[in-house]
């Protein structure tokens, strides 16, 4: 069994069914959360909720993370559709604070060469597509919620 153990196809794959049943049960705590009264202004607020998508996926570096909480949180009611879509927006730019740690990793500090035209890039592409989502977040929900 030691040999399996030390297998990196075995340790991945364990790790990924780990994650896997970790954003199950992490779903279903926050679908159990219901109505958070004392945020609502935070949470009916799309600008509040791009920023905190973004301060949460920074945090826990994984949007997957903050993607499943934002569905879990829309299927309890406790989250509005227009603050989700701005929060998985936020989540989106959130993301590329992990490329550009990756990159100080990989280059001993600031990233440099193709990590930081790479990581300039990710950051950039998901800013403009913030910037021309957020406007319409509230016609986009509209739109969505027809299906």
């Amino acid at each position: 069994m030691n040999g399996l153990a030390n297998n990196p196809i075995f340790q991945a794959l364990a790790g990924l069914v780990i994650f896997y049943i970790g954003l199950k049960m992490f779903s279903g705590g926050m679908k159990s959360m219901g109505k958070l009264e004392h945020l609502s202004y935070f949470i009916h607020n799309p600008y509040w909720m791009f920023l905190g998508g973004i301060v949460c996926t920074l945090l826990w570096q994984s949007s997957s993370l903050s993607t499943t909480t934002i569905v879990a949180l829309v299927a309890s009611g406790a989250l509005p559709l227009p603050s989700a879509i701005a929060a998985v927006l936020g989540a989106n730019v959130g993301t590329t604070g992990t490329i550009w740690l990756a990159g100080a990793f990989v280059s001993n500090g600031f990233p440099t060469g193709t990590t930081k035209h790479i990581a300039m890039i990710h950051t950039g592409l998901n800013l403009l597509m913030a910037a021309a989502f957020l406007p319409w977040i509230h016609v986009i929900a509209r739109f969505v919620s027809k299906f």
